[in-house]
């Protein structure tokens, strides 16, 4: 699937084939299954993956509670590398989720966006891109408008902030008319009601 979108919008894309195939309206489609084997997309991969990690978090849990020779060695995850660079002044580069703010210029500057930064006694401090590709910043807007329409219903409380939310949604806007997405979202509402605050 990757290569696929490399090959129509000219840039190759990292995310697995099947998280990108989540986020856009082209791979997992009702009326064509036959995609889902031609561009190899496994559908199974993240609820195997959760249950292996779980299994991996019991396993851990045990060996950092119950082993008393336990010994650590740095990996090369970023939040000791960030701490390190913030108190020595030593510094590290990584590629951070920050804030726009006009980083990369065409996106909106209140989304999420991942670039490179320099950490050291100053802090986290991002790289400015300036425009992507237009079509990659296309791409890129049809999910932060559901993702930005998603924290104004988090924030508003509003029951139609969700549906918007929703219809905006590339995947499920291809698939379901505006009705059907009204109606699984009272239905997603209604089954998650014990533990969500109240939408009114």
């Amino acid at each position: 699937m990757r290569l696929e979108m490399m090959l129509r919008f000219g840039y190759y894309i990292t995310e697995s084939s099947e998280h990108n195939a989540e986020y856009m309206p082209y791979f997992i489609k009702k009326n064509y299954p036959e995609l889902i084997s031609r561009f190899n997309i496994p559908l199974d991969e993240y609820p195997r993956r959760c249950i292996y990690q779980i299994e991996e978090w019991k396993k851990r849990g045990r060996e950092l509670t119950q082993d008393p020779t336990l010994k650590h060695e740095r990996s090369r995850e970023y939040a000791s590398y960030i701490i390190e660079a913030m108190e020595t002044d030593k510094p590290t580069k990584i590629g951070g989720n920050v804030l726009n703010n006009g980083l990369i210029t065409n996106l909106p500057h209140n989304a999420c966006v991942e670039v490179p930064c320099l950490v050291d006694r100053n802090g986290i401090q991002p790289t400015v891109i300036g425009d992507l590709p237009e079509q990659c910043a296309a791409l890129n807007r049809t999910n932060i408008n559901v993702q930005l329409m998603t924290i104004e219903a988090a924030r508003t409380r509003k029951k139609e902030d969700i549906y918007r939310a929703v219809m905006l949604d590339p995947h499920a806007s291809a698939e379901l008319s505006i009705d059907d997405i009204v109606a699984m979202c009272d239905e997603m509402i209604a089954a998650h009601g014990s533990w969500m605050p109240e939408f009114s």
